[in-house]
């Protein structure tokens, strides 16, 4: 979807309504409160009428878009405008382009993130797991004083997980110690078909226990055969770019939805369709 095809589609409210409830309801209105079918239509506003339990809804009703003033083409700028970037669209950028305010802008990308979501499937065949470290001040050059790279720093660690070929899993964590990454392969892999690919750090040297687990020595090759963990790598640097050329600073409260959201274009990068299954997942249906 592009912002030409949200134009020529979606011209007006009305038409953004009708595919919504086409969208949510199949062409069969269901009462949002109570989950009745007895309903009258009201045409001039939009809305129906529950004969069950007497009270008016619209399809936006419990969804994201559920209390907003922002016409209902603009949010679906602001998904087209986010599922396009790959790396993110800052809320003062998405602000300036749907002509908002900053704020209206944020709260839209933070719901729009809660509709950007993967069931969390364990991950198969040829799995490659990286650590990567978000936040944080820049490491100073010169004569200032100089901040650890790496596994040295203070920020916040997130450990990665792609199945070659397929989905991608991004978790922030407290740690990089050796139970809490054995924790999160029992959480994320199949551990009876999988094959989990690292680096030589320390923290995954006891994978092998539970999980055939092979490491490359990036001392030596970066690529030996089958065992490279490029993939993950790339996700990481795509998702650090989007946190420090976009967002320029992510709490870690909000961590775990721009990690989501980062995962789920990832995911979908192929899919022609996910425009309107974004939709779907932003109306529960």
């Amino acid at each position: 979807m592009s912002i030409v095809d949200i134009y020529q589609r979606f011209p007006a409210e009305v038409d953004c309504i009708q595919y919504l409830e086409k969208i949510r309801w199949h062409g069969k209105p269901t009462c949002p409160y109570c989950n009745s079918k007895k309903i009258n239509t009201l045409r001039r506003e939009n809305r129906y009428h529950c004969n069950t339990c007497n009270t008016s809804f619209s399809v936006k009703v419990r969804t994201i878009f559920h209390r907003s003033r922002v016409p209902l083409q603009k949010w679906f700028l602001a998904i087209t405008l986010i599922l396009n970037t790959r790396k993110g669209l800052s809320a003062r950028q998405l602000a300036r382009d749907i002509q908002v305010n900053k704020d209206t802008a944020w709260s839209m990308g933070m719901r729009i993130r809660k509709a950007m979501f993967d069931q969390r499937d364990l991950l198969l065949g040829i799995v490659e797991m990286d650590e990567t470290y978000i936040g944080g001040k820049p490491r100073k050059g010169g004569g200032g004083p100089r901040r650890k790279p790496g596994r040295g720093t203070t920020k916040t660690p997130v450990v990665g997980m792609v199945e070659r070929g397929g989905k991608v899993q991004a978790v922030p964590v407290k740690n990089l110690k050796t139970k809490t990454l054995a924790s999160l392969v029992r959480g994320n892999i199949n551990t009876k078909d999988a094959t989990v690919v690292t680096d030589e750090f320390v923290g995954y040297a006891r994978l092998s226990a539970f999980v055939n687990h092979k490491m490359v020595n990036h001392k030596i090759r970066y690529v030996d055969g089958e065992k490279h963990t490029n993939t993950i790598e790339s996700f990481s640097a795509i998702l650090k770019r989007g946190i420090t050329g976009q967002f320029r600073k992510v709490s870690i409260r909000y961590l775990p939805k721009y990690l989501d959201e980062f995962c789920y274009r990832f995911n979908h990068r192929k899919n022609n369709d996910v425009f309107d299954k974004t939709l779907s997942r932003a109306v529960g249906a």
